[in-house]
């Protein structure tokens, strides 16, 4: 057993500006950050474009990013917290300057800014095309300034503890659901040990490994919702998966594809169908940089127009001292499969991206359990709505890693007596026999949620996939129940209840708005609401 003041799940921008901030305003208390892989390895450090704020304010303003963010969240923005992002995210930004991180500069010393889709104006902050990585290294570099945050590497976290392991009958019509700590998974020892905690932080990033093919990493398996929707806390909108327009096509390829950031179709790159036409001009007045869900639909269409697996991102006509100067990683990875982006165009298909939707949380990132924050990606805050605007996640992340750090300072909980908190029960359970019981049925749900709850949706898709979901989860609920815990278990058992969601949002949705379009009701409904879960 492990004792905390602070707890956080999740090392990712998000979580480690909670910790340092937490750290650094009480030196004496002890804050715990728990992943389940390398400290470096979240979503964050795959994000490339670029992080969004306003720092130009000849050209710009918060008043334009703000509409630009409404205008992309489809109605469904809250915006009173688009407001609070745009204008506190700029404070965060220069934070992270100050920090250590490295965004590009034009020859003059001033920032030099993108433009990607949605955006009225140029500016995105951007370190090459890879920002999230930079962002990382700084973070993780502060984080080894204080001795009084603990890194716990490679544990699982299973579950929240909240009155339900205290014997109490916990529902969701329950008052005052309280957050206990967790239950987590030793991958060293594969012994499972109670972490107890007066708060705990949430920061768990997506869940795009529910598709087939996902830009996130092997980690985005939506353990954070997963964990909350068990313990009878709010989750919203998660209908609304934002799918990227432009992942690298690689035949064969599955898992994690390559992305292929906004941010070149933002410096002159025009998508392409297999007729080698410009074909954004049919759907959008914005061509190319259209907001993602329309982006996303439009090749989808020429996709399925024309029979093929990808459409092409021409560079061609680009500078290509400047492409490798602002996309190197983009131009040696292109490379490496025989594609030189100055001669051909890119293959790009879209693959699923961010997930707009999660834990229910107010502005200051409290969730309906008390005591439990959540931020990043996790969480649905109210900035994103129907669709992300790009690069407002990083932003998000760092606003709410700081509002949930200064709401949970303001109270310290005191821990519940550890001999209250049961051990974990394995009574009953054995070694589990064949892996393939876990795999065969994660592919079988990435590909049911792929061909049915995808870009494109009817009632009749999402009908399939909640029968095909209902068996998947009584088989993989038997196996949880007779067998020993592995992270690969739990994974699938996190993947099956975030996929349930998605379909029961998108299943009491009844219209097409922002991320979620089903051809059963192609209108907008003139009621606007959030689909809370």
């Amino acid at each position: 057993m492990k004792q905390t003041d602070y707890l956080v799940i999740g090392s990712g921008i998000a979580g480690l500006t909670y910790a340092l901030k937490m750290a650094d305003r009480f030196p004496n208390k002890k804050i715990t950050v728990v992943t389940k892989a390398s400290a470096d390895e979240t979503n964050t450090k795959y994000a490339q474009g670029g992080i969004a704020g306003v720092t130009d304010f000849e050209n710009d303003s918060f008043e334009k990013h703000i509409n630009d963010t409404l205008i992309a969240g489809d109605g469904l923005c809250n915006p009173k917290v688009v407001e609070i992002v745009v204008k506190e995210g700029v404070e965060r930004i220069s934070e992270l300057i100050n920090w250590g991180a490295q965004f590009d500069k034009k020859d003059d010393g001033e920032y030099a800014l993108g433009m990607e889709g949605g955006h009225s104006e140029y500016r995105i902050l951007h370190h090459k095309d890879v920002t999230g990585k930079e962002m990382e290294r700084v973070l993780i570099e502060k984080v080894k300034e204080y001795p009084n945050i603990e890194f716990i590497k490679h544990w699982f976290v299973i579950e929240l503890i909240t009155q339900h392991h205290l014997g109490y009958l916990v529902t969701k019509a329950t008052p005052d659901i309280q957050c206990y700590g967790v239950y987590a998974l030793n991958t060293t020892n594969n012994q499972i040990e109670k972490i107890l905690a007066g708060t705990t932080l949430l920061a768990t990033g997506g869940n795009g490994q529910v598709y087939r093919s996902t830009t996130n990493p092997s980690i985005a398996t939506g353990d954070g919702v997963a964990m909350v929707y068990r313990a009878k806390g709010r989750i919203e909108n998660m209908e609304f998966i934002q799918f990227h327009p432009t992942a690298l096509y690689e035949p064969g390829i599955g898992g994690q594809a390559f992305l292929i950031t906004e941010a070149v179709r933002g410096d002159g790159g025009i998508l392409r169908n297999k007729k080698g036409e410009a074909f954004m001009e049919r759907y959008d007045d914005r061509k190319d940089l259209a907001p993602r869900d329309i982006v996303a639909r439009a090749i989808d269409s020429e996709m399925k127009i024309n029979g093929t697996e990808y459409v092409y991102l021409d560079c061609r006509h680009m500078d290509k001292d400047k492409f490798l100067h602002h996309f190197p990683n983009i131009f040696e990875k292109c490379l490496s499969i025989g594609i030189d982006v100055s001669q051909q165009m890119i293959p790009v298909a879209p693959a699923a991206h961010y997930s707009c939707g999660g834990i229910k949380t107010d502005e200051w990132g409290k969730t309906s359990i008390r005591n439990l924050f959540a931020a990043g990606e996790c969480a649905s805050t109210g900035l994103h709505g129907a669709n992300r605007l790009a690069s407002n996640s990083l932003l998000e992340a760092m606003v709410f890693g700081h509002r949930a750090f200064e709401e949970a300072a303001k109270n310290h909980t005191e821990l519940l007596a550890p001999d209250l908190i049961p051990d974990w029960d394995t009574t009953g359970t054995t070694d589990p026999r064949e892996m393939i019981l876990i795999t065969q049925s994660l592919k079988e749900l990435q590909l049911l949620m792929s061909d049915y709850v995808g870009i494109v949706r009817t009632n009749v898709r999402l009908e399939r996939a909640m029968k095909r979901l209902d068996l998947l989860w009584t088989e993989t609920e038997q196996l949880y129940q007779t067998t020993k815990l592995s992270p690969q278990l739990g994974e699938l058992r996190n993947m099956i209840s975030v996929a349930y969601l998605i379909v029961k949002g998108a299943q009491f949705r009844k219209e097409s708005r922002g991320l979620h379009f089903n051809t059963d009701y192609p209108e907008k409904s003139k009621l606007l609401q959030n689909i809370v879960l």
